[in-house]
């Protein structure tokens, strides 16, 4: 499994330490690691494109699925300090409904994934304490009234 390029993960919240060759590997983890802990992402995956499908939609886009799930359920998170539904796991999703349901294997129009030529990161995944925001936003998340906002 590992090799002279591969990486330990030291992040807490994976199960020991696993040695990575990817970035692929990494995310392949991670995005398992979630579907253990938040089954019912998956169910409302299927749920939502065997909506479209019977529907009549030959093609549908993973990225409206995943802003569906967004929008019917908090999965995974606060918001504050992991990301509810990362958008690295939609390739992975969308290849999990391709390999379990062959015969909507082009549903979901799949890319090449280069994330398999990539070294493995050493990184934990990036939560939003990992980002700038701007003041007021700031402000918001620290549970002060957001102000009204103007177009700029």
């Amino acid at each position: 499994m590992g090799s002279v390029r591969s990486v330990l993960f030291w992040d807490s919240s994976w199960r020991g330490n696993v040695l990575m060759d990817s970035r692929h590997e990494e995310m392949k983890a991670q995005v398992n690691d979630f579907h253990q802990q938040h089954p019912e992402v998956w169910r409302l995956f299927c749920g939502f494109a065997f909506e479209m499908i019977h529907r009549g939609y030959l093609h549908y886009s993973v990225n409206a699925v995943f802003e569906r799930i967004r929008w019917e359920i908090d999965a995974g998170g606060d918001g504050t300090d992991a990301f509810k539904l990362n958008n690295n796991y939609r390739a992975f999703y969308a290849r999990r409904f391709r390999n379990l349901y062959p015969e909507h294997a082009e549903f979901f129009r799949i890319r090449i994934q280069t994330s398999k030529d990539k070294s493995a990161t050493n990184l934990p995944e990036l939560r939003p304490k990992h980002y700038e925001y701007e003041e007021d936003d700031a402000d918001y998340r620290r549970g002060r009234d957001r102000p009204s906002y103007k177009f700029t």
